[in-house]
């Protein structure tokens, strides 16, 4: 009786100029086997489908329990994470790609940059400096707590802005995951501080007038995060703080 195996169709490209290409592959079955483990085969043993010696398959990980967001890539058509994708429940040949939105590095390998400037140019983060002891901080009501904790669940994965088709080459939408970073550090109550600073990156070219509402973001998100409602709710704030800056208040 033969060995099962699994049918891969990779598409690689060697450098960031090369022209793209699909090379296939077939490892052996495992019960509870997900697409990195099969990756990983393929570096053991870098062989395609031909018998011919290859160079081995690069893309990236880390935390193998969909938290750190680095193993993104294309499944089959879909965005989303390759270390939950088991392959008992997917059709073969199972096709993976790099991301498409992002520059590719070399292979399944994606820079990611784009997003990470997106976020900086919204100040995504609470800014206290220092070393020293400011004492406990300001506490959250438990209600806004509960919501702003599901926007924490972000883990800069890239899958909403693959998703997304507002965020492409030709287009400077700093896509939903910025937006509904705003959001939740907007609601924190110190950095609200800076919410106005926020809000006004969101008004600038690139901001929230780009976003098309095709809701393609809160339908692939790996964390279930309410994207959509986010965005609806940054529409209410930037409106308000356009008139703030209309009549100087």
């Amino acid at each position: 009786m033969s060995e099962k195996k699994i049918h891969f169709k990779v598409t690689r490209q060697d450098d960031q100029n090369s022209t793209p290409y699909i090379e296939e592959f077939e490892v052996p079955y495992r019960p509870n086997m997900n697409v990195i483990s099969a990756l990983m085969e393929f570096r053991r043993n870098p062989v395609n489908i031909k018998g011919e010696k290859t160079t081995p398959i690069a893309w990236d990980m880390n935390c193998l329990e969909e938290v750190c967001g680095a193993c993104s890539m294309v499944i089959n058509g879909k965005p989303r994470q390759s270390c939950t994708a088991l392959v008992d429940q997917l059709t073969q040949p199972i096709h993976l790609e790099p991301m498409k939105t992002f520059p590719v590095v070399r292979d399944l390998v994606i820079d990611r940059s784009r997003m990470f400037d997106s976020l900086k140019k919204v100040k995504a983060w609470i800014p206290i400096d220092g070393t020293y002891d400011l004492g406990p901080g300001p506490r959250m009501a438990e209600s806004k707590r509960q919501w702003a904790y599901e926007l924490s669940k972000c883990m800069t994965c890239g899958v909403c802005l693959e998703a997304c088709p507002n965020v492409n080459s030709k287009s400077n939408f700093i896509g939903p995951a910025p937006l509904s970073q705003v959001r939740l550090f907007n609601a924190h109550p110190t950095g609200e501080m800076n919410k106005e600073e926020r809000l006004e990156a969101l008004m600038s070219e690139g901001g929230l007038a780009s976003c098309g509402n095709s809701q393609n973001c809160v339908q692939s998100c790996p964390k279930g995060i309410p994207l959509t409602t986010s965005i609806a709710s940054l529409n209410r704030s930037t409106t308000l703080q356009s008139f703030k800056n209309f009549f100087g208040a």
